[in-house]
């Protein structure tokens, strides 16, 4: 079943439809017209409900198959078509359908059973009908993610002014309240940090007022270019540009110009084989998609 994260943080109930097999009511699983008198024993399989096929593949060479038995379809037993019940036309069972109340608890996970005992199939010369086992199937949410059971992953974007002066940001969560985020006076936020609320993750299952937490990567987002005439407003605030120090020698010195360059190109160049190894190995998912946090990880109550 299908099931939004939404519906997995706040529970609730989906009803289920189902078709299941049930025993013939009107002739008692027997088949028949009438519930006295039973199916008989199938005359070409002998009640075996497998036949012997005998194919010949060259002189003096045979071939031996076991088949189903076309006539009795593996029962081992027959009705003739008059004596057939016409309710079920022989089949001993109907169809019937059912609606199933379908409780999510909060907290439950992705891949998570419930079942339904006695909700299933039932055959003839079986005293109890088979289980409906319903597996949940977390859907793809476009905000959070739900990592370690109980916690909460989202990327929040920042500009490069909220990063170096400060922020305050909403965050809508998934029963519909809204967290306020503020950074502390004074503190500068690094692209890819991580910061973390407390008790607002996921419930736990079936201690559903103990959350786990609500994690927070921050994605600083910095302009494409900057007015020249801010240059040098920034370099009066910020700490000093470090100079590299030249030879002095007559050791050569070549000024060269940086170009973007297009990752995925490159990634898709050297799969189709004209790389020539060694260097773009290094750009994988990691390197380029993702960051590493250290051991770290702060925490906040804000």
């Amino acid at each position: 079943m299908s099931v939004t994260l939404e519906e997995l943080y706040n529970g609730t109930t989906r009803k289920l439809s189902i078709q299941k097999k049930v025993i013939c009511d009107k002739c008692e699983g027997k088949g028949t017209k009438n519930p006295a008198v039973g199916p008989e024993r199938c005359h070409v399989c002998r009640g075996s409900g497998m036949q012997i096929r005998v194919e010949h593949l060259g002189p003096s060479i045979v071939q031996q198959i076991q088949t189903v038995c076309g006539e009795c379809g593996g029962k081992g037993e027959r009705i003739a078509p008059k004596d057939r019940c016409k309710q079920c036309d022989g089949k001993k069972v109907s169809k019937d359908k059912k609606i199933l109340e379908v409780h999510i608890d909060k907290g439950m996970e992705d891949g998570q059973r419930i079942a339904f005992s006695g909700e299933g199939d039932m055959e003839p010369g079986l005293e109890m009908a088979g289980d409906i086992i319903v597996v949940l199937d977390e859907k793809e949410h476009t905000v959070f993610k739900r990592v370690k059971t109980d916690d909460l992953l989202i990327n929040l974007d920042l500009t490069l002014t909220e990063a170096l002066c400060g922020f305050q940001k909403g965050v809508k969560t998934l029963d519909n309240r809204t967290l306020v985020l503020t950074s502390l006076p004074g503190e500068v936020v690094k692209h890819g940090s991580v910061k973390c609320v407390i008790g607002e993750g996921m419930p736990r299952y079936k201690s559903p007022f103990e959350k786990g937490k609500l994690i927070i990567q921050f994605l600083v987002k910095f302009p494409e270019n900057i007015e020249p005439a801010s240059v040098t407003q920034l370099e009066n605030i910020l700490p000093p540009r470090p100079r590299i120090d030249l030879p002095m020698d007559d050791q050569p010195i070549e000024e060269v110009m940086l170009t973007d360059m297009d990752i995925e190109n490159e990634r898709a160049h050297q799969s189709r084989g004209h790389g020539r190894g060694g260097g773009l190995e290094a750009y994988d998912e990691d390197g380029f998609e993702q960051h590493s946090h250290g051991p770290g990880v702060q925490c906040a109550t804000h």
